[in-house]
């Protein structure tokens, strides 16, 4: 009787061990390990899972990773130019430690790793990085990594931006529709030209633009509080990159590339089991890069939401382009105009010191007779640059204080400076009449009524002493 209890312990704890093990690998494929279409890898926490997927309503299948608890959000797509298109696909790890996708013995995807690894192993992390390595007691050397390969999503940890050994780039690309995550029309990219700044193209077409890195975040995009996330750009000799990282562990989020070009930071709200979108981009009419011609501004406040420049007028009623009404001579009494809280323009034609204090900025433009503006930056955290502007300056927009605005300089020759000295003087004088005109209006209108009781107790007393 004393042995059957003994056994049937030890038959349990051999079942929970076996158990453990099994939960442990569930999100690891051993060489020469596969998953077949209806099975997933899932990360350790739970959060993310591998397996395969048909989007929308196409009946091809793919390869990808999502959120376990929001399938829909699928953040990374392997065979996206190469679907499944009949059967089922086999996720194998081949003893040369490459992943390989098949279908019917064709490989339809591949890591491409050169070079035989000894024990490879592939990990899908709870970062949602599926990640490939020579042994899996080496955590962070990895033969390849799918965050190196961007599809639509850029996810807390993953780089956009440059190499700058290699020349390689790495950039999201959009879904061409909802049922098709073949490689889309738009690209969101970090541009390292001065400073590093953020463009959403069709093509060659610019469609929207950031400011540039400011060391806490980029110019013309909400200030989030770092309550929620916290923005960083790297820039050294090796590579330029911009990532980010949520404030705390307990916060989900993702950045998505939409199909029609539209940039959205989508925040998980655990209550509602909804992403909420905290912002997207573009935001309003003014968002569009180039919203207004060259040398204007754009507000979403005006009706009209195109206006040159203090300074310079329209070059016509069709155009939206602006030409100086007094042109830049470089002779003594030239100076500047501010632009208060703007994005500042495009980086088109510049030059950046970052020795330069504000006093200095301006001086060093004044001497070069080419420099049309220049504004002083944050090219870190605590550390603060001068950029210059050469030439026409473009897609200008005016922000409110949540989007990080800067002021920008614009040089204004000595009789163009005159112009806007005359018009300010002139709204000022315009606001003193207006003032003095209001005030003897308000002072006639109280002696009107001080009079007017004055009368009327002035008669009631009369009509008293009558009687």
């Amino acid at each position: 009787m004393g042995k059957a209890p003994i056994c049937t312990w030890i038959c349990f704890l051999t079942l929970v061990f076996s158990h453990l093990e099994l939960s442990d690998e569930a999100d690891v494929i051993g060489a020469e390990g596969s998953i077949s279409d209806g099975e997933t890898l899932v990360s350790s926490l739970e959060t993310f899972q591998l397996g395969f997927f048909s989007p929308g309503k196409s009946r091809n299948r793919y390869l990808g990773i999502w959120y376990k608890n929001s399938p829909g959000a699928v953040v990374w797509v392997a065979n996206r130019n190469n679907p499944i298109a009949e059967g089922k696909g086999v996720l194998t790890l081949s003893d040369t430690g490459n992943i390989l996708l098949n279908q019917t013995n064709t490989v339809v995807w591949s890591t491409n790793v050169s070079g035989a690894a000894r024990n490879p192993v592939a990990q899908l992390l709870d970062t949602g990085n599926l990640v490939l390595k020579d042994n899996k007691s080496m955590p962070e050397s990895y033969l390849w990594q799918s965050f190196e390969h961007p599809s639509d999503t850029l996810l807390p940890g993953m780089k956009i931006g440059w190499n700058l050994k290699t020349g390689e780039e790495r950039y999201l690309t959009s879904w061409t529709s909802a049922d098709d995550p073949s490689l889309g029309s738009f690209t969101y990219r970090l541009d390292k030209n001065g400073l590093p700044q953020l463009f959403i193209d069709r093509g060659s077409v610019k469609r929207y633009r950031t400011g540039p890195w400011n060391g806490i975040g980029f110019g013309g995009v909400p200030a989030v509080p770092n309550l929620v996330f916290k923005p960083i750009v790297i820039s050294n000799e090796n590579e330029v990159y911009h990532t980010y990282e949520p404030a705390s562990n307990s916060i989900t989020m993702r950045l998505w590339l939409n199909q029609s070009g539209y940039l959205q930071r989508l925040i998980w709200e655990q209550k509602s089991n909804e992403w909420d979108v905290l912002y997207s981009a573009p935001f309003d009419k003014c968002g569009s890069y180039g919203s207004c011609g060259v040398n204007s501004i754009c507000s979403s406040r005006r009706a009209d939401a195109c206006e040159c420049i203090k300074g310079f007028i329209s070059k016509s009623q069709e155009s939206k382009n602006c030409l100086r009404e007094s042109p830049l001579d470089c002779q003594k009494g030239e100076g500047f105009t501010r632009l208060d809280g703007v994005k500042v323009p495009d980086l088109l034609k510049i030059e950046l010191n970052e020795s330069l204090n504000p006093t200095g900025c301006e001086a060093e433009c004044l001497k070069n007779c080419s420099c049309t503006a220049y504004a002083n930056v944050n090219v870190s955290e605590g550390r603060t640059g001068c950029l210059m502007w050469f030439g026409d300056l473009f897609d200008i927009t005016e922000v409110s204080d949540m989007y990080r605005g800067e002021n920008v300089f614009i040089r204004l020759s000595a009789s163009g400076l005159g112009l806007t000295h005359d018009s300010k003087k002139k709204n000022r004088m315009a606001i003193i009449l207006v003032s003095i005109i209001s005030s003897a209006i308000i002072l006639g209108l109280i002696s009107f009524i001080i009079w007017k009781r004055f009368e009327v107790k002035h008669h009631r007393s009369f009509m008293f002493m009558n009687k």
